[in-house]
């Protein structure tokens, strides 16, 4: 059997967070058996759907690097054949036409609250002769559910699960205009895209019944389920805007790398021992359902950050240089390149080790990018006063003569320098600290001078001295 899942999103927003765990948990489970992963569209809901929303997620799901097999299906465009599949039905006597009032239905509902229950269509037009119809009404189509027995459903997460079917009540297949409705239109679809697995939240494990009996009375094999627990946030409460960022979007938009919150969300509900740090082609080899948790798994930010930050220190240096850029000529107000770039490039691997994330990081890089004289932040303005600048003066011929220009010959000249003169390293090393990023933390000082080079260090001591 050729293992086929699908990742089917409704375009009312952005790519929700549990939605790109879904994605995710569906993309590493087709990879790893080898099959087909599918993207379906479900934008039925022609209100709330919009073209601005199925664009976040096409590039939220590229932006992870969840790449789907084929084109995205909209389901909208699959109308007919869904209505199809209801009049099969109905030709079959496994449906039924209703002619319900809105205020009858109005009706049944309230009385349906009022004593409890969860029914809230009573089947009054599930025997009744059409010819009974009403004037001026037309009918929707309702699924003619069974009313003994069970459903149950093995699902690959939550184990044996089960309803009596006499808690389920005739649904609606199409409504009164003729349109599918979203139980029917899942139901055609997976079975006409061959979906073997259908891996989502357990918030549609509900819908897996009646789904279930919809497949059934359509002579169709169910998929196999797994209904994976939600997200919730810190305080265990299901994920909401007071949550903070709940779509993909955002957490680009805040600097993590995508290889880090695919790491993180994997790691939300699934488990392979005690690894925590588990790269794209480990988790294909890995991921199976059976490792997949019942219970709700917590957001943690800070956990979030703190993979990040060890994404940050793996990742490519040219790489890195490309994600902050837009953001440094933003900052400087000029294209970045010469003799900045190559400073950047050279300085990345101190940098990318003290950054959590990508405006972190920028953020550290400015100094080596920016045009001089450097702005001094406050703690560097006062640290430069009038003694460390005379020290500085001191300082600079003897890196003026230095033959080689490295880390190493800086350091040692400095130390030379300071032993000269019976201080302690820090008292120069802080105002030269200041004088070269304008901040009062940086890399190693030393390297630092060396990624300037000896004219763009001499230069800036005498910014700050003269």
């Amino acid at each position: 059997m050729t293992v086929v899942t699908r990742f089917a999103p409704s375009p009312t927003g952005f790519l929700h967070i549990g939605g790109a765990r879904t994605a995710l948990f569906n993309w590493l489970f087709t990879r790893h058996h080898g099959g087909t992963f599918l993207l379906r569209i479900e934008d039925t809901d022609r209100k709330r759907s919009t073209e601005e929303a199925i664009t976040a997620i096409f590039d939220g799901l590229q932006w992870l690097g969840l790449d789907w097999d084929g084109d995205a299906i909209h389901q909208f465009a699959r109308a007919e054949r869904h209505a199809e599949a209801a009049n099969a039905l109905l030709k079959a006597g496994k449906a039924y036409k209703c002619y319900c009032s809105p205020e009858e239905l109005a009706e049944m509902r309230d009385q349906a609250r009022a004593e409890g229950r969860t029914i809230l269509y009573d089947g009054r037009w599930r025997d009744r002769d059409p010819s009974d119809a009403p004037p001026g009404i037309d009918p929707v189509i309702r699924f003619k559910a069974p009313k003994d027995g069970e459903t149950v459903i093995d699902d690959a997460v939550q184990g044996e699960v089960r309803v009596a079917n006499s808690q389920l009540d005739d649904m609606v297949l199409l409504r009164a205009d003729s349109t599918p409705t979203y139980m029917l239109s899942v139901v055609v679809d997976d079975h006409d895209m061959a979906v073997t697995h259908v891996i989502r939240g357990d918030d549609h494990l509900t819908n897996a019944f009646r789904q279930t009996q919809l497949f059934l009375s359509l002579d169709w094999k169910p998929p196999r389920f797994a209904h994976i627990p939600l997200i919730h946030g810190a305080d265990g409460a299901k994920m909401s805007k007071r949550h903070g960022a709940l779509g993909v979007d955002a957490y680009r938009d805040m600097g993590f790398l995508p290889e880090a919150v695919c790491n993180y969300l994997l790691r939300l509900g699934w488990s392979h021992g005690d690894d925590e740090i588990i790269p794209r082609d480990q988790a294909v080899e890995w991921f199976g359902l059976d490792d997949v948790g019942r219970s709700p798994a917590r957001f943690d930010l800070d956990r979030l950050t703190s993979l990040n930050a060890h994404y940050m220190r793996d990742a490519d240096d040219g790489r890195l240089c490309e994600l902050i850029r837009p953001i440094l000529e933003e900052r400087t107000g000029a294209t970045l390149g010469g003799e900045a770039e190559r400073r950047l490039v050279m300085g990345m691997p101190d940098l990318k080790s003290r950054a959590k994330n990508i405006f972190e990081l920028a953020d550290n890089s400015l100094f080596y990018v920016c045009e001089r004289p450097l702005k001094l932040d406050d703690k560097a303005a006062r640290i430069l006063n009038d003694d460390a600048r005379d020290m500085l003066r001191t300082l600079r011929p003897a890196l003026t003569g230095l033959g080689d220009w490295s880390a190493e010959a800086v350091d040692s000249a400095v130390r030379e320098f300071v032993a000269a003169h019976d201080m302690k390293l820090g008292r120069v090393a802080q105002p030269l600290r200041a004088a070269l990023t304008g901040s009062t933390v940086s890399p190693g000082i030393f390297e630092v001078a060396a990624v300037l080079g000896r004219v763009e260090t001499l230069a800036r001591l005498d910014d700050v001295t003269s």
